[in-house]
């Protein structure tokens, strides 16, 4: 039994227990919750009431949340002391219990720890962020079509810059190491030419590896293999044009991942051309093929042409009996796309994507991007899961100018909330909150920051209010 010194657990339920990265859920699961700085005192009583309302509907005594408060920010600080912003027992609390939700933190100022989201991710290995977009009819939206939007934001949580490995300008450590990366590291390359890094720079470093990106893609193409239809499609999002070997090495590893592991059950965008092709000219001969799938092919040099052409063999050799016939277009589809280039494509061709699968700096711009076409952080939730946890979380700040006010948007939290019953396989419960929620909407029974952008403007209710109307909705 875990030993708490300032928090008692509850006597009733059990723990969650993950088995091979899965969790294994009771009846009557504790689940731990931190109900977050600022306008957490709101929007978690908020919550939790639509949370509990929804399973007792669905299940009835049949299943329950027994709900642990532990703490973190700026309420931690009150209990366990100054700069004790994570403190022991609360992460002994996500240990034991397996799963955790939370409402949004303060960004701690001194105590050593940058941020208490980022803390938690590694400290729990959290390395899959998961950030849905999608569109619930009648949100005020600043985009024409923002109900052709829905994806789900794959971002990889634990390498990448917000490692923290990073050297100030004026760090004497740093700049030893900047010395010698100019006088050895950078010349001993050879590709590299003449190139220093200035004086007096500040330096980060980009770790990616093979291990942590194929994780968190396998978990992307895992989700999309629950998926149907033209859904089942996941990109791999990166910047790999310019960091060839960090960002280009994430999109390389997936498509292995994608061609090995689950080769019966993948397809890449280019086998889908080569296998569509044919499908669509069935005389068509290598080089016919290999003109259709590379753009300019006339011109290339012989060398190059050789290649496609063997890449064109290659794959209906291997893959047209088990891919072929139209199979491909029942299989999750893999494709890779730039970083900058999906800033573009979300906004003027969404209903072209479903997954994206991203490194940590281009999932934290991407998925904002995103959730600002839907309505904005407010209706977005967010999940943090790894093999042996997981912690669900509201993805905005703690605005504590509204706090205690009972105004503020709690649809963050609740999302993430039906994020979390539909981890524990409690999917009639999610789907109640949803249509609670997506009506409330419609019916224009919403919070001030959506009903002070509506056309005819509405009368707003309180975050509380908002929490009856999604009740009564179900």
């Amino acid at each position: 039994m875990a030993e708490f010194k300032k928090i008692i657990a509850p006597k009733k339920g059990s723990a969650i227990h993950f088995e091979n990265g899965k969790p294994n859920v009771p009846n009557n699961p504790i689940v731990p919750y931190i109900r977050g700085d600022g306008t957490g005192v709101d929007i978690w009583p908020a919550t939790q009431k639509v949370l509990d309302g929804a399973v007792r509907k669905a299940y009835g005594a049949e299943r329950s949340i027994e709900w642990f408060k532990i703490y973190a920010g700026d309420e931690a600080c009150e209990l366990y002391g100054t700069y004790q912003y994570l403190p022991e027992d609360t992460l002994e609390a996500i240990r034991k219990y397996g799963i955790a939700i939370k409402g949004p933190l303060t960004t701690p100022i001194g105590g050593g720890i940058r941020s208490l989201n980022v803390a938690l991710r590694q400290i729990f290995d959290l390395y899959s962020c998961v950030r849905p977009c999608r569109y619930y009819q009648g949100t005020p939206s600043p985009h024409k079509r923002p109900e052709d939007l829905d994806v789900i934001v794959y971002r990889e949580n634990t390498e990448d810059i917000y490692m923290g490995i990073e050297w100030e300008a004026s760090d004497p450590v740093g700049q030893n190491l900047l010395k010698q990366l100019n006088t050895n590291i950078i010349p001993a390359n050879g590709k590299l030419g003449e190139r220093q890094i200035p004086i007096g720079s500040g330096i980060g470093i980009k770790p990616v590896s093979k291990t942590g990106s194929q994780r968190h893609i396998r978990k992307a193409i895992e989700h999309a293999l629950k998926l149907e239809g033209d859904k089942r499609h996941v990109t791999l999002v990166h910047k790999g044009n310019i960091m060839k070997f960090t960002e280009g090495a994430f999109r390389d590893w997936g498509y292995e991942l994608a061609k090995t592991e689950f080769r019966n059950e993948c397809i890449t965008e280019r086998e889908s051309w080569i296998l569509g092709n044919i499908e669509q000219v069935s005389n068509l001969d290598i080089e016919g093929n290999a003109r259709m799938i590379e753009p300019g092919y006339d011109s290339l040099t012989q060398e190059k042409k050789d290649i496609i052409c063997e890449e064109v063999k290659s794959v209906l050799n291997q893959l047209g009996e088990t891919h072929g016939n139209n199979k491909w277009k029942e299989m999750v589809l893999i494709d890779d796309r730039i970083a900058d280039s999906i800033f573009q494509q979300i906004q003027t061709r969404p209903q072209e994507y479903s997954i994206l699968a991203t490194l940590n700096l281009n999932g934290d711009y991407i998925s904002d991007a995103a959730a600002a076409i839907v309505g904005g952080l407010g209706m977005a939730p967010g999940a943090n899961i790894g093999d042996k946890a997981a912690i669900f979380e509201a993805t905005h700040g703690t605005a504590p100018k509204h706090a205690g006010l009972d105004r503020i948007n709690p649809g963050s939290v609740i999302l993430s909330g039906v994020m979390m019953l539909e981890f524990m396989g409690w999917q009639e419960a999610a789907d109640l909150v949803s249509k609670g929620l997506s009506k409330s909407i419609s019916d224009k029974v919403v919070t001030y920051d959506l009903a002070r952008l509506m056309e005819p403007k509405v009368k707003s209710v309180s975050c509380s209010g908002f929490a009856e109307a999604i009740i009564d909705r179900f």
